[in-house]
Formats: C-alpha cells, sequence, structure tokens
C-alpha cells in the first residue's frame, strides 16, 4: 500500500486482495501508518482494490471507530457491492469510482454555462461540467432529474458518472436521438411539427407543481439580478423594475431555466428534457426571459448571429421564438404577442445586464458596450410595461 497526505487528510492507497490470507498484516500496516501521522481525516482509496473478505470488513470498521471521519472513495463495481450488500453504505461515505471516457472528435450537441453535452455513440450522450469539482453539482442535477421524472415529466435519465480528463460527466442512454436543433436545421420543412413537440413538452413542465422547497424559487435570482441591474439605471427606472419583479405572483409551478432547441431531444418523436440543473419553480415569465435569451437577446447588438449557437439561421431563430409564442399562448394576435414578448425582454434584459456587469467587473472583460445597450432597452421597456405576470 501507498499514501500521501495533504492538509490534515490522510490518503491511504490499498491494492490486490484483502482476505484472511492478509488481512492481519494489512491492519498492522495502516495502523503504522495513522499512527505515524498527524491528520484530521482518514480516506482509503480503493481504485486498485479488487475483493476484499470479511476480514478486511473488519479492518475497515476498526478504522472507522477510531477515525470517525473516514471516507472510502474510487470503490470499484465489485467491491462496492460488498459494502453495499453488508451494509457498508448505509454507515460511512463509500463513493464509486467512475469509468473513464474520452470525448474526443464527439459532436457537441449542447452547451450551457456550466458545460458541455457531447454525443459518445448512436446510444449514448455525456454531460461534462466545466468545473472540477462538480460531483456534488452532478448529485443534485440527478436529484433534480428524478424528482422531475416521478412527476411526470419527459426527462433523459442519467444511470452513471464519469470522468473525464480532469472533470466529470452525467452519461445519458438516448438511442439515435437528435437534439431539436439538429431535427429543425435539418428538416425545416417540418418546423411546425418540431414546435408542437417542443412546447407541449414545456406546457408539461409548467403544469407541474412541487412542494414548497422541492426547486429554488426563480424570483429570488431574478430580484438578485435586479439589485445589480438597478445601479446602471436612474432611479425610477429602478425602482419599478423591482416593484414589477416583486409582484410577479409566487408559485410551485416547475420551469426549466435555460429551455431551448439543445436541451430538448427527440427520440422516436417524443421530445425529452436534459440539461437539468436550472430546474426552479416560478412564473412563466421568468422562463420566456431566457427562452428569448437564447433566440434573440444574447445576440440582440448584432441580429445577424442570431440562432448561431443552436446551430440554426438567424432567421430561423426568429422563427422559433415567435412560433412558440404563438403556440404556447394560443394566439395569432400581434398586439397580444408583442405585449407578452415585452414582458419576457424585461426578465432577458436583466440577466443580460447582471452577467455583463458580473464579466467585466470579475472577470477582467470589457462588456461595457453590452451594458449601455442593455440598459437603455431595460429603460425604454420598463416605461412600457405595467406588469411581468404571464
Amino acid at each position: 500500500m501507498n499514501y500521501n497526505q495533504h492538509g490534515n487528510t490522510l490518503t491511504i492507497y490499498l491494492e490486490g486482495r484483502i482476505d484472511s490470507n492478509n488481512a492481519e498484516n494489512v491492519a498492522s500496516e495502516i495502523n503504522e501508518i495513522v499512527g505515524s501521522s498527524d491528520h484530521a481525516n482518514v480516506v482509503l482509496d480503493l481504485k486498485k482494490l479488487e475483493y476484499i473478505s470479511s476480514a478486511g470488513l473488519r479492518i475497515v470498521l476498526r478504522l472507522r471507530k477510531a477515525n470517525p471521519t473516514l471516507k472510502l472513495i474510487n470503490v470499484t463495481s465489485d467491491v462496492y457491492e460488498i459494502f453495499d450488500m453488508t451494509g457498508f453504505t448505509e454507515m460511512m461515505p463509500i463513493e464509486k469510482a467512475y469509468r473513464e471516457i474520452s470525448v474526443d472528435g464527439c459532436e457537441v450537441i449542447g452547451e450551457g454555462a456550466n458545460g458541455k453535452v457531447y454525443r459518445i455513440d448512436k446510444e449514448t450522450i455525456v454531460k461534462v461540467y466545466t468545473n472540477p469539482d462538480s460531483l456534488d453539482e452532478i448529485r443534485r442535477e440527478r436529484d433534480l432529474a428524478k424528482k422531475a421524472f416521478v412527476l411526470g415529466i419527459n426527462t433523459a435519465i442519467s444511470y452513471d458518472i464519469a470522468q473525464i480528463g480532469n472533470c466529470y460527466g452525467t452519461v445519458f442512454e438516448l438511442l439515435n436521438a437528435k437534439s431539436l436543433a439538429a431535427c429543425i436545421a435539418n428538416d425545416p420543412e417540418h418546423i411546425d411539427h418540431y414546435i408542437d413537440l417542443y412546447v407541449d413538452l414545456l406546457k408539461k413542465i409548467h403544469s407541474t407543481v412541487v412542494k414548497d422547497g422541492d426547486m429554488p424559487d426563480m424570483k429570488e435570482l431574478a430580484l438578485s439580478w435586479v439589485g445589480i441591474a438597478k445601479t446602471y439605471l436612474d432611479e425610477d427606472s429602478g425602482n419599478k423594475l423591482e416593484a414589477l419583479v416583486q409582484a410577479v405572483p409566487k408559485c410551485n409551478n416547475v420551469i426549466h431555466g435555460d429551455y431551448h432547441l439543445k436541451n430538448v431531444m427527440i427520440q422516436n418523436d417524443e421530445a425529452l428534457l436534459i440539461d437539468m440543473d436550472t430546474l426552479c419553480v416560478g412564473n412563466p415569465v421568468f422562463e420566456f426571459g431566457s427562452v428569448f435569451n437564447a433566440y434573440i437577446g444574447f445576440h440582440a447588438q448584432d441580429l445577424q448571429h442570431a440562432g448561431e449557437f443552436l446551430g440554426i439561421t438567424a432567421d430561423t431563430s426568429f422563427e422559433v421564438w415567435h412560433k412558440t409564442l404563438v403556440k404556447y399562448f394560443g394566439t395569432t394576435d400581434e398586439k397580444k404577442l408583442e405585449a407578452i414578448a415585452k414582458k419576457a425582454k424585461v426578465i432577458g434584459y436583466i440577466r443580460l445586464l447582471q452577467r455583463a456587469v458580473r464579466r467585466t467587473l470579475h472577470n477582467g472583460e470589457d462588456h461595457s458596450a453590452s451594458i449601455v445597450f442593455y440598459k437603455k432597452e431595460l429603460t425604454k421597456l420598463v416605461n412600457e410595461v405595467d406588469s411581468l405576470a404571464l
């Protein structure tokens, strides 16, 4: 066995087999290592451990008794099954090893603030998180996806966590599935059919109600954006903006938070939702703010680039936005649609303004032109809107 110490954590690496023939020697070596180091936490890395018998399990029990924070990591499937069958997984933190996969040369079928989605083969996709310390985020997203699935929302269910280089990802099985963006780009003649699937899924999401505290409240996040936006608006506009968002009724209806063509997969003519880390609750206006940004808002300063992120033309991007509103709200009345669009734009531009400010202040990037643009748009819209609720 090998070991190293980083800060207050002592990590011991076990390899091979632990059974009645060598358990006594293994215990002695572990005790010697633990006794000779000054540490607060002990971790057993079992990536190369092939088997552990009941004699080995007793070693783990004794070690945990002496070190209550003991954690086991990188446990292979066979060894993990032993710990699980004997109840050890309920007694202490035990983390399975993650299979390693490569995304070199794989098609990128989705991309968001937290990572990219790759197609590994015709049956499998993987969402790779940008943050190397993303395991808690992954587990959170899986919990949210599970809740959505149980509530009847068509979601792609994750069945594995994988390691991709220094990062981690969630693996989904999606046999021959394509993103809705790819479907529309490759088959524009049937755009109305795809919009029907897209909006029907969105309505199902929005009609789903969860208990208080089950998911984050989007209104609270939007108010934090307003706090940043207000510092760039005149006092009257800033106060009215805050009042408009405050007045949006609280509700526990689910919203996706990042609903666009690359986060909906089509499998056997059925729409499936992916990228679930943004799931929250709130009024649909918060959803349509992000929808507007996906198709227009992000490129509002240069509309010829609208749709590039989604792999569609600018004209198609505008068309998807308009058809989505028509289908969702059941009207072709352009005055009504424009009134709805203005409410969505307010939310969308609040988000984009705070995003530009944050990137300027914290990332050292120059987004001053964007800040001026979004400030101007918000000031105009706030004076034209008396309510944001949809």
